[in-house]
């Protein structure tokens, strides 16, 4: 008698059955590969983290580099002084002469050569000043008048016989460089205590019959100008004589923010040439060796 559950003595297992038994084991290949392309992705992703901060860093670095390079050649700017250009002012007469007549060509461009030369400033009305081998500024021109101008030196502590009569035309090209000029012209070391007074003329803030009238009732010693306002007063009125006129400086060292000077500015260099030396009182004077022409 056979129970139930016994199998039989020549009992095989069927194939189908022992295939699925095995197939509900784990693979252990596949758990090892997924394991395996986990840990690949988080390194992965690890590795192009630390590629970013540190290209990110490197750009910092870089950036902070550039900035401080810049930084030390900004302060560098600062701290060294510009080098200006040599006066023309000290060269000497023959060269002045030269670099005049080159520039009244520019001033009268319509006239013919026989034409210039008739209103050509002489060599021998220039000052010879290479004897002074300072600087060609306002906080020395003092010294270079004494030293090298004693003339104009007297001149100017002397009193004035005759209202607006100067004995000295000081030509600058801006109303603030007059202002600065006339300040360091009434120096006592110059006018002393009988020297007569120094004339501030510009036309900004002032009318023509303002300076007219200042000039009729006032002894000058001299007469700071622009070269439009001087030349109205010398071609327009009567106010402004030369009668005591010795000396005529022409501001030429000095330099505006675009770096020029009097005579390269077309506008100032006009009015010099046309209505300050060219006033027929003045442009005479210089040809016969009455007024003395000075580059400082």
């Amino acid at each position: 008698m056979h129970r139930g559950d016994d199998l039989e003595d020549d009992f095989v297992p069927d194939d189908l059955v022992a295939l699925s038994d095995e197939d509900d084991l784990p693979n252990t290949d596949d758990v090892s590969g997924l394991l395996s392309a986990d840990e690949d992705g988080g390194n992965d992703a690890q590795a192009s983290q630390l590629q970013s901060a540190a290209a990110l860093e490197k750009k910092r670095k870089r950036r902070a580099k550039e900035k401080e390079r810049k930084a030390k050649k900004r302060k560098l700017a600062e701290t060294v002084e510009p080098i200006e250009p040599p006066s023309i002012a000290t060269q000497p007469p023959v060269m002045l002469a030269d670099y005049l007549n080159s520039m009244q060509a520019k001033t009268f461009n319509e006239m013919s050569g026989i034409e210039l030369a008739d209103v050509q400033i002489p060599e021998s009305a220039i000052a010879d000043t290479t004897m002074w081998t300072g600087p060609r500024s306002l906080d020395q021109l003092v010294d270079f008048i004494i030293k090298v101008l004693p003339k104009l030196h007297t001149r100017l502590s002397q009193r004035p016989k005759s209202n607006g009569a100067p004995t000295l035309l000081y030509v600058a090209g801006a109303a603030l460089r007059v202002a600065d000029v006339t300040r360091v012209l009434r120096d006592k070391r110059l006018r002393g205590e009988k020297g007569g007074d120094v004339a501030k003329l510009f036309a900004k803030h002032f009318k023509l019959e303002e300076h007219v009238a200042y000039l009729k009732r006032t002894k000058i010693a001299a007469a700071v100008g622009t070269p439009g306002r001087l030349g109205k007063l010398l071609c327009d009125t009567d106010a402004l004589a030369t009668t005591a006129l010795t000396h005529i400086i022409l501001d030429v060292s000095y330099r505006d923010a675009k770096q020029r000077t009097l005579l390269d500015i077309p506008e100032t260099r006009n009015e010099v040439f046309r209505t300050v030396l060219g006033a027929p009182k003045v442009l005479n004077g210089l040809r016969q060796g009455t007024i003395q022409l000075v580059l400082f």
